[in-house]
């Protein structure tokens, strides 16, 4: 058995590198809540340059980050549109209505990837009894649906879409520089499409906690004002933003070598007597469903037993996510352990 626990449950269980603590300990600190703390502006302003946005609010939470642009993107009795396998629609607690009041048209997508027409079959009449189409969220890359990512012409094509049916677009970015990676595009090429972008860099980029915001000047300063009632405002949070300009100098392009370890684990999956089916890998996730008679619960009690943590992710599936903390020692580890695995 492997001494050392390998946790494939999700890429925010890493934890922070030497560098990224001396960064922290190191940041020039102020109160953000008043807008003082240089470490928060810095970040703020790089991740909005990135994407050729002109603003960026920092918040703890990418969860908090999609729910400060529902809100600040809609009125009650509004409408969103999204996949159903959404991150906002299955796991944000219904957030949307909570917060802002509003309904959800969740729609069945090309495993997690919507087009123009979807969007087009889905919008209300403008009539009293309905609720307004008002805004379109996209997750990029897909965590239901394994992490597989938009390409260029499709988000073009749905931002044209949005423009001209005056619809908001927001991007949930959890997992944004991933799919930037796997379709070879930079961040100027898409941040431009949207309104809204939220990104998060806790989960590939490898810092403790917090999301960035992005969109227009003034749309961010009423961000702002909901960050706040949400309890979002936090003092010296340079602590944390200084963990996310060192993951964006530094942790960006290794996020390939986390694509390339998943891919080596789809390909033993592939070929497993116990895998009924697996959802292409193009990024960091493995979603793959078992066969009848293997209980997803028993296959992931059985990996714990040789130190792998993983989650049973439905009734019949499970998910791996592999992230920087997987070193090749534990690579092995787990390829050989399931390649020994007995129905």
């Amino acid at each position: 058995m492997f001494k050392n626990k390998i946790n494939l449950i999700s890429d925010t269980v890493t934890l922070p590198s030497k560098g990224m603590l001396d960064a922290m300990i190191n940041a020039k600190l102020g109160d953000d809540v008043f807008r003082e703390d240089p470490t928060v502006i810095e970040l703020e302003e790089k991740l909005s340059g990135m994407f050729g946005m002109e603003a960026g609010l920092f918040c703890p939470s990418g969860t908090m980050c999609n729910q400060i642009a529902i809100k600040g993107h809609t009125q009650p009795l509004d409408e969103m549109l999204c996949d159903i396998n959404s991150h906002v629609y299955q796991f944000e607690v219904g957030g949307y209505a909570f917060l802002s009041q509003i309904a959800v048209n969740a729609i069945q997508g090309n495993q997690g990837i919507l087009t123009a027409q979807h969007l087009q079959d889905n919008i209300k009449a403008k009539q009293d009894w309905l609720p307004r189409t008002k805004l379109v969220v996209l997750e990029n890359s897909g965590n239901r649906s394994g992490g597989n990512c938009y390409n260029l012409d499709q988000l073009k094509e749905i931002s044209e879409f949005c423009r001209n049916n005056n619809l908001s677009l927001h991007l949930d970015g959890a997992r944004i520089f991933n799919a930037l990676i796997a379709k070879n595009l930079t961040p100027i090429e898409i941040g431009p499409l949207f309104d809204s972008i939220s990104i998060c860099l806790s989960k590939g980029l490898g810092t403790p906690a917090g999301s960035v915001l992005i969109g227009k000047k003034d749309w961010i300063n009423d961000c702002r004002r909901i960050r706040k009632v949400l309890g979002g405002g936090m003092r010296q949070a340079g602590i944390l933003a200084a963990a996310g300009l060192y993951a964006l100098d530094n942790n960006i392009d290794r996020l390939r070598e986390d694509h390339s370890k998943a891919q080596r684990i789809e390909g033993i999956l592939k070929n497993a007597e116990y895998v009924e089916s697996i959802f292409p890998v193009e990024t960091n996730i493995i979603i793959f469903q078992l066969k009848e008679n293997v209980s997803p619960q028993n296959f992931v009690d059985t990996l714990k037993t040789h130190g792998i943590n993983s989650s049973a992710f439905g009734k019949r599936s499970v998910r791996f996510v592999t992230h920087m903390d997987i070193t090749d020692e534990m690579m092995n580890e787990v390829e050989n352990t399931l390649s020994s695995f007995k129905m």
